[in-house]
């Protein structure tokens, strides 16, 4: 059976959480049940809160920009990558492989890179680039379609108009 609850617990109850102790710490503290805590602050005059969304909430936009920052972060070493991996399309380089009958190894240095390892380095620096473009967008990525359809609105005007005129002119010959 279960001790009943004194004025003991009662009192230690509201201490932790005038401190700021979490229900389940208290109970900790007290040794006893995360229930009797919860019943031992409703009977309380006023009624104890642990509503923490406040802080949860504080807590969830900290997370949320500590997590912005490191996907900046990483956009940043993602496009050094991609300069380095670019930077060895055109640099000398060193192939070597095991060949022959006795499975020696043999290596040649080369100007460049091979055009398949070319083909590589490229595809490589390419994923790299828009991966860190994904993890952060280029300035004026925003509102790109609305300035796509302004210039596409304003080259059909200007065609119209370019009819237009053609058609009162006579033609292009300035005649």
């Amino acid at each position: 059976m279960a001790r009943p609850i004194d004025d003991n617990d009662r009192a230690k109850v509201r201490e932790l959480h005038a401190a700021g102790e979490t229900r389940n710490a208290i109970a900790r503290a007290i040794g006893r049940s995360f229930a009797t805590v919860s019943k031992i602050a409703r009977e309380n005059d006023p009624p104890l809160e642990f509503n923490r969304a406040g802080e949860v909430a504080v807590a969830t936009e900290v997370r949320r920009a500590d997590l912005a920052a490191r996907r900046a972060a990483l956009a940043l070493d993602l496009q050094s990558d991609a300069e380095k991996l670019r930077a060895q399309l055109f640099a000398p380089c060193t192939i070597g492989a095991f060949g022959g009958k006795d499975n020696k190894w043999e290596q040649t240095d080369l100007e460049r890179p091979t055009f398949g390892d070319q083909r590589q380095i490229l595809a490589a620096t390419g994923t790299a680039i828009e991966k860190s473009l994904k993890l952060a967008p280029a300035a004026g990525g925003e509102g790109a379609e609305q300035v796509r359809s302004m210039l596409g609105a304003l080259g059909e005007a200007l065609t119209l108009a370019a009819g237009d005129d053609a058609d009162d002119d006579g033609g292009a010959d300035g005649g």
